[in-house]
């Protein structure tokens, strides 16, 4: 069973809590990053020194990122609870909630596989990663780990949700952000004992994250001749969440070019591997696992893969990404590596209609030549994937919850 602990958690206080957390990073512009910098004691105002700063010293601007954090704990804009879970739930405003729990995995379960990865990660991204918690010690953002869902765990957290919560945070997207603080010791007793039934965790989102905290305590490791294993390092701030309460989404591609081949051609080849089927102009979103969308010169096509090739295949290795990414982008369009390509696109979906218009709108445009839309991945091959130790090609899976940055932190340096 892998760990999942209780820790100090770092919070905004009453006054500062519709401030300081943020959406992470990437989900804005550096001009709206620069702007969202100078509103006083927020998260990215905290982290200017490495997100805005002109500085070239990367250790100088990391060390007052440090310093920064401390002067908000010390200032009680930032409060420092004593050991607790956290029940956190999501209410977004089509009406899904999600909810589940933060605690603390430990690196050894990530790397002795009871927490199952099913994405590779990029070298340079998560030692940069890695550098910065060497740094800042500060861990802002959870893994989002995932499991099979266990009624004991659902029925303790429906005991918790009666209780008012610490945290209510209203972001800018209109979700809803509740967080529950269970520091009562017979509570957390109780929710050790019944996740403890639990046999692994899956990792839904944050490979990179993980990756950059276990090589961040594998780096402190080294250094420390004392190491005893519980030392702060050695834990990765992570949102647990059961099958109950995520939502796999599809995550579709878009190729700029036919290969040199004429459209005609590209159909020929695709019928080897494939049974076409016209759709028309009308966006078609795929009808279920095997059927995969394609938007080329106005029409859409649905794409079966033939019975003989899923045969053929491993049935470990029967997602639809991976037989479009060996029969048609590799085979026929010469796409060797989809990592470091800089034909193919990828395009969030959100399980509807809504990411076939995607695609059709950005080939019309002329942006690309073909465009893919993908079922998504069932949390069933999400595990098997994970179990057996195969990975998936590059985004594959849209997954929410999302998280926000900085409604709860992980100090490592407590």
């Amino acid at each position: 069973m892998p760990t999942f602990k209780p820790f100090r958690g770092i919070r905004p206080s009453e006054d500062y809590v519709d401030i300081f957390p943020t959406h992470p990073l990437d989900n804005y512009t550096q001009e709206e990053i620069n702007k969202k910098s100078q509103i006083d004691s927020s998260y990215i105002q905290m982290i200017k020194p490495y997100v805005v700063s002109k500085s070239k010293d990367l250790d100088r601007n990391l060390r007052k990122i440090r310093t920064n954090f401390e002067e908000l704990v010390a200032d009680r804009k930032l409060i420092q609870d004593n050991s607790s879970y956290y029940l956190y739930e999501q209410f977004l405003p089509n009406k899904t909630v999600y909810r589940g729990l933060l605690g603390l995995v430990s690196v050894d379960d990530f790397w002795n596989g009871k927490i199952k990865k099913h994405e590779s990660t990029l070298t340079q991204r998560k030692e940069k990663l890695a550098y910065y918690l060497d740094k800042v010690n500060v861990q802002a953002e959870p893994v989002l780990l995932t499991y099979m869902a266990n009624p004991k765990v659902e029925m303790l957290m429906n005991h918790e949700e009666k209780n008012v919560p610490i945290l209510n945070y209203l972001d800018d997207n209109g979700t809803r952000h509740k967080v529950w603080r269970i520091n009562n010791r017979l509570k957390m007793l109780q929710f050790k004992e019944v996740l403890e039934q639990i046999d692994s965790f899956y990792i839904a989102d944050g490979h990179h994250r993980i990756g950059s905290a276990a090589l961040h305590a594998k780096h402190q490791r080294d250094k420390n001749k004392k190491h005893t294993g519980t030392e702060l390092y050695n834990y990765v701030f992570s949102y647990i969440v059961s099958n109950q309460s995520i939502k796999i989404h599809d995550y579709n591609r878009l190729v700029s070019d036919l290969n040199e081949l004429s459209s005609e051609e590209f159909l020929s080849k695709i019928e080897k591997s494939f049974l076409i089927h016209e759709k028309g102009t009308e966006p078609y979103f795929p009808s279920k696992k095997f059927h995969i969308s394609m938007y080329l010169e106005g029409k859409f096509y649905s794409l079966h893969v033939k019975h003989d090739l899923r045969k053929q295949e491993n049935e470990m290795n029967d997602l639809d990404h991976l037989f479009l990414e060996k029969y048609i982008l590799k085979d026929i369009l010469n796409i060797e590596n989809p990592k470091t390509t800089d034909k193919v696109d990828y395009l969030k979906g959100n399980s509807t209609i809504d990411g076939m218009n995607n695609i059709k709108k950005m080939v019309d445009s002329g942006e690309a030549k073909v465009g893919f839309g993908i079922y998504p991945v069932s949390f069933n091959d999400l595990l098997k994937v994970s179990d057996n130790k195969i990975i998936m090609p590059p985004k594959c899976t849209y997954i929410e919850p999302k998280l926000v940055t900085a409604l709860i932190m992980y100090d490592m340096k407590q």
